[in-house]
């Protein structure tokens, strides 16, 4: 039988520096849900890459003294790179200059023109060119760009339009049909009653003032323009209207598309119409994550706020700065990094709550039994079944966040499950048991410790994968059925266990003065 597949898109990231760590967090958020879906079993494919053309780029370039295509190729080998030294597991890395994207957007072009969705007009509005979007008088804000807030100007040029309108109705009807398709649920309704309910405007998708796009086949004096090149990625890199749609067939319509906040309106309007006009199904889910914001605001580099994910990976660890930007991003506020907050992060739950339970156990596994744990005895001690319980329960809190795109209290959830098999120690009192000889007792307190610990790092596999790994490897768990998410339910199936003869800290504390210092000094460039 074949597998259920799972498709999941980050946005195309706009090459015009540095990735900060908000773009981290995004494509560590699909890369964990697709670690996550792989291991339930799914057929997974995770696409991320550059939206590389547009006025913007063109500018950037020139004052680098590089053409446009150098600027981008310097870009992606950058993002490639950031990409790799984070581990994340993408399956397709798309460009929009590749001749694959190009080829498939101009036939896009050409099919919507013979269709009647597209037309040629002329344009007269207010450009943000950092936006590279297009404005009424009545949408700016103190006559400046609603989005970022900087300066526009007036233009007026030949363009061609996307009929909007045509698709009112057809969009109106698919969100009272799919009142799912957006999370968070009040994103969608922000949409629908501003954007969609008071009427679309037909949309700007040509340029004339600058070149630095894929020409329209017609009238090449044009080049389309940003959003129908770029949301059209999601399909092109599937090999839609090429020669081979295997991968088209096989994964559209995507499971998870993943935007920030500030793009949801162009994913969540343009994007289906776009599919409706070309008859293909929308996808099954959007989600649009909040900021990660510093305590004076967004990250800049004027303020000297700047996070990059390489300050953290270097010193700290790649799951340890994976662990705290997804503990730090509510499931529907901004978030907020502060080296204080990270250090406290660091020292509290990675060394005090998760490293020192590993290194107990293996300690006392060692000094009461060799090291040695030979099989489930059953709930002999009177706490025994409370925290069997407790992690069956936590194991469906977890995975219910995770499928609604609750990360932040799926990992809380399993710090849960930590924290309570930490407090099993104290309720069991092993040493005593120990001074006392009641062998079968400590036996069962040395199988559910070692137990829990496995469950967890299952639990924590799709988000921190080595350290998922480095505890499994301690406590000598390596046979391939019981490391599965499938075997998470079981309680009774470890035996003639071995672990290490000495535990090796998974973390190791941190001075708090010392590295707050050092990680306020590294934003500062």
């Amino acid at each position: 039988m074949d597998k259920k597949t799972f498709y999941v898109t980050t946005p195309i990231y706009y090459p015009s520096g540095r990735f900060h760590i908000g773009t981290a967090y995004t494509t560590v958020l699909a890369d964990s849900m697709k670690r996550y879906k792989a291991m339930r079993g799914y057929d997974t494919r995770f696409l991320t890459g550059l939206d590389e053309h547009g006025q913007k780029i063109q500018e950037i370039a020139t004052k680098r003294g590089l053409t446009p295509q150098e600027h981008v190729d310097e870009m992606a080998r950058d993002a490639k790179k950031l990409w790799e030294k984070m581990h994340i597991e993408y399956d397709d890395f798309i460009r929009t200059t590749e001749p694959r994207h190009e080829k498939v957007v101009a036939k896009i072009f050409d099919k919507m023109m013979d269709n009647g969705d597209i037309y040629l007009g002329m344009y007269e509005g207010w450009y943000c060119t950092p936006c590279e979007s297009f404005f009424t008088e009545t949408q700016l804000v103190d006559g400046k760009c609603p989005d970022c807030g900087r300066e526009v100007k007036r233009m007026q040029e030949e363009s061609y339009f996307f009929n909007m309108k045509k698709y009112q109705k057809k969009l109106e009807k698919f969100y009272e049909e799919n009142p799912d398709f957006i999370l968070p649920e009040f994103r969608k309704n922000e949409i629908f009653n501003n954007f969609i309910k008071p009427g679309l405007e037909d949309l700007c998708v040509s340029r004339t003032s600058f070149d630095w796009g894929i020409k329209v086949p017609k009238n090449p004096k044009h080049v389309i323009y940003v959003w129908l090149d770029a949301l059209t990625n999601y399909i092109s890199a599937l090999g839609y209207g090429s020669e081979d749609e295997t991968l088209f067939k096989k994964y559209w319509p995507a499971d998870l598309q993943i935007v920030g906040k500030d793009i949801i309106r162009f994913h969540a309007i343009y994007w289906p119409i776009f599919l409706m006009a070309l008859n293909l199904p929308l996808p099954k889910r959007l989600f649009a994550h909040n900021f990660i914001m510093m305590k004076d605001g967004k990250m800049s580099k004027s303020k000297g706020n700047i996070v990059y994910p390489e300050l953290l990976i270097d010193r700290y660890g790649l799951d340890a700065t994976k662990y705290f930007l997804l503990r730090e991003m509510p499931y529907a506020q901004d978030g907020e990094f502060s080296p204080e907050t990270f250090v406290e992060r660091f020292n509290s739950d990675l060394c005090n709550d998760l490293g020192n339970l590993l290194n107990r156990t293996i300690a006392m596994v060692n000094k009461y039994f060799q090291g040695k744990v030979h099989g489930y005895k059953g709930r002999i001690n009177e706490p025994d079944e409370e925290i069997e319980e407790f992690a069956r329960k936590q194991i469906y809190e977890v995975e219910e966040n995770i499928e609604n795109m609750h990360i932040a209290n799926s990992l809380a959830e399993i710090w849960n499950l930590i924290s309570r098999t930490n407090k099993y120690i104290d309720e069991t009192a092993p040493w005593v048991l120990a001074k006392e000889e009641q062998k079968e007792k400590l036996e069962s307190v040395m199988y559910h410790l070692v137990e829990n610990l496995r469950k967890v790092a299952i639990l924590v596999k799709p988000f921190m994968p080595e350290t998922s790994a480095n505890i499994l490897k301690q406590l000598g768990i390596q046979d391939e059925e019981n490391v599965t998410w499938d075997s998470l339910k079981d309680y009774d199936k470890l035996k003639n266990i071995q672990v290490i003869e000495k535990g090796i800290p998974l973390f190791l504390r941190l001075d708090a003065e010392k590295e707050i210092d050092y990680i306020k000094q590294g934003m500062k460039g």
